[in-house]
């Protein structure tokens, strides 16, 4: 279609042309991905062969100081006067061969078994009048797996740095030129400073995320849960187990029980998503405006206002939220029994659909201000000219707001929606703090819950399952935890990656003045 034919469609029809060209576009992009996966392919073992041959040319060219750069790391940098770098490069082989030896090995040999023994009960002379002698911990095996690995990596990139170093010094070396400290402290300072600016950030994402997530990967394959933990028993590998269960491909009563509350939470959760980011961002723009609007008069106190609610601190006001609330104690249902208004109590929390209702109203009551004041900085950066120039052309208020205000503000705000979209998805406290995810799950399409579904609340999200699923008081299946937080970091990346990738905020970055 023309931009001619697009422009004379009404704009209901503009919009359900975008929609169905964004669906139209999926199959057709994975064609693209698929055309493409050849010469990716053919360049990803090119980067990957690189590296060998680079490794092969430093070894033959090199003298016996890179070759010794080989076994002992930095040995050609220290005697090339570039102590500084030679001495940590060193100093990490050490610690890290005593790691892998001491606790990488140990780990890596009963990492296929996740350990032999876990504990030895004896008898004690005091109460309980039982102990336990702990041997073999799955959990720690695990982890102790996770992190050698890391450090064999971190190890095998420093090796290859260090060699090119040692050969980069000799070939210094060769045409006279001198090396010192003093270069790599410059270099430190000067051109590479944003590598160590970035270094401790980068550490930091390592310990906190890179880590965890490959932990949170692996615990997805076992039986990690109360029944399969010291001192009990030492949990072992299941493959997909977990992942088919949350599928219903069990073949079991309780595993399409199982997958049917995980598709109706998933369905609720974006729901969730999409109201509470979208309300929020709208009205709240809505109320910027009118705040702003010429003529309006104590502005100040208006902002002064929204603005005192962000002060109170947002689990204080759900909770308070929560008690006004209650179906048979809160105030708001004797407020209006008072009043005449209802003669039985309105299930706030506690009825299937209206819980849903009220905790998006309750989401807009705490989220619009905070949207107000970041959508008042930007409205008062929209040039005055864009509107009088609408204005001598005669547009409506309405037509200014479609034409001048809000692609304006999507423009700049994009990644913020992206990012608040992402946010709700794992919206713990509004959800937890409010309703705590009831009403429980008594049946789903008809058929009577008999499942182990982790006390599955119609509310819950399913960051507030995995909650439940990790931390429940009679039973917790960290694995069918694990399965579901790989569900919410998919959907996660999903939005975060393709809808970012394709606003407007990033494509046309240059255009916005």
């Amino acid at each position: 279609m023309s931009n001619l034919e697009y422009y004379s469609l009404s704009r209901p029809k503009r919009f359900f042309y975008k929609l169905g060209s964004f669906f139209v576009n999926i199959p057709l992009g994975i064609g693209r991905f698929f055309k493409k996966l050849p010469n990716k392919l053919v360049n990803f073992f090119k980067k990957f062969f690189t590296p060998l041959v680079n490794i092969w040319s430093w070894f033959s060219k090199g003298d016996f100081l890179t070759r010794l750069s080989f076994v002992v790391m930095g040995s050609g940098q220290i005697a090339r006067h570039q102590i500084i770098r030679g001495v940590l490069n060193l100093l990490y082989e050490i610690v890290a061969i005593i790691f892998i030896i001491l606790v990488g090995v140990p780990s890596f040999t009963k990492l296929p078994s996740f350990g032999y023994i876990s504990s030895i009960q004896y008898e004690t002379n005091t109460p309980p009048f039982v102990g336990y002698m702990y041997q073999d911990d799955s959990f720690k095996i695990l982890l102790y797996s996770v992190v050698s690995l890391i450090v064999i990596l971190i190890l095998a990139f420093l090796w290859y740095t260090n060699i090119r170093d040692a050969y980069e010094l000799q070939r210094t070396k060769e045409i006279g030129r001198k090396t010192s400290d003093l270069q790599t402290v410059k270099g430190l300072v000067g051109k590479d400073y944003h590598k160590v600016m970035l270094s401790i950030p980068t550490l930091g994402i390592a310990i906190f995320t890179v880590i965890p997530l490959i932990f949170m990967v692996l615990v997805a394959f076992t039986n990690f849960n109360s029944n399969h933990m010291n001192p009990k028993e030492l949990f072992d590998w299941v493959g997909l187990g977990n992942f088919s269960q949350l599928l219903g491909l069990t073949g079991t009563n309780n595993g399409n029980q199982f997958a049917m509350v995980f598709l109706q939470i998933l369905i609720w959760t974006l729901i969730w998503a999409f109201f509470a980011t979208f309300t929020n961002y709208f009205l709240g723009m809505i109320v910027a405006i009118m705040i702003n609007k010429k003529g309006i008069k104590l502005k100040k106190m208006w902002r002064t206002i929204l603005i005192t609610t962000i002060a109170v601190p947002q689990f204080v006001s759900l909770l308070l939220m929560s008690k006004m609330l209650n179906t048979d104690t809160g105030v708001v249902n004797a407020i209006l029994k008072n009043a005449g208004l209802i003669t039985e109590n309105i299930r706030f929390l506690t009825d299937g659909l209206l819980v849903k209702v009220t905790i998006i109203l309750v989401n807009m009551w705490i989220g619009i201000p905070y949207t107000m004041l970041m959508c008042t900085g930007i409205l008062m950066n929209i040039p005055d000219d864009l509107y009088e120039s609408a204005k001598i052309d005669g547009a409506s208020p309405y037509k200014m707001y479609m034409k001048i205000t809000l692609p304006y503000m999507l423009f700049v705000t994009t990644p913020y929606l992206i990012s608040q979209f992402v946010g709700n998805i794992n919206n713990f406290n509004v959800i937890y703090l409010l309703s705590s995810g009831g009403p429980i799950f008594s049946s789903v399409n008809g058929e009577i819950i008999t499942a182990q579904v982790f006390g599955a609340g119609q509310s819950d999200l399913l960051i507030t399952w995995l909650y439940k699923m990790s931390m429940g008081e009679v039973f917790k299946d960290y694995g069918a935890a694990s399965v579901i937080g790989i569900v919410v970091f998919v959907i996660v990346a999903f939005f975060s990656l393709i809808f970012y990738g394709r606003s407007n905020s990033v494509k046309n970055e240059e255009d916005f003045q």
